[in-house]
């Protein structure tokens, strides 16, 4: 498995514990009532799960296993998923935190943006793998 594939599917595995951790949280504040900020934690659990473990995991998942090409770079610029992987990640984190700092407005509109341009740095690479039989 290449070293980038192992680095998404291992923080996918971290956002998976620490999203299901804070789902936890919100359940026992559900039934319990003990703990009623956590469900100022609801936003944060909806984005490491969905952009942390889902894509992340698919997105790990996919530069491993997608053809391969027959040259020396046989699965693209790793330089470009390595740059979707820090994009990915550091808008996760100013998404999960932008509610916390001021200015969230703008702070969530950039993790957003680097959350997209993340994934369309991994769409680039990957684009031209996607082949059907025999081309």
């Amino acid at each position: 498995m290449p070293r980038i594939s192992v680095a998404f599917i291992r923080t996918a595995l971290l956002h998976l514990v620490v999203g299901f951790s804070l789902g936890a949280l919100i359940l026992v504040q559900k039934g319990t009532s003990l703990v009623p900020a956590a469900w100022r934690l609801l936003p944060a659990h909806i984005e490491i799960l969905v952009f942390g473990w889902t894509v992340q995991l698919i997105v790990g998942t996919a530069f491993w296993i997608l053809p391969r090409y027959a040259t020396k770079q046989n699965r693209g610029n790793e330089g470009l998923v390595w740059l979707a992987y820090g994009l990915l990640n550091a808008g996760i984190l100013l998404a999960v935190y932008s509610p916390l700092l001021p200015g969230s407005g703008w702070i969530l509109l950039a993790g957003r943006l680097a959350e997209a341009l993340g994934l369309g740095a991994f769409a680039a690479n990957a684009w031209p793998r996607v082949k059907s039989f025999g081309n």
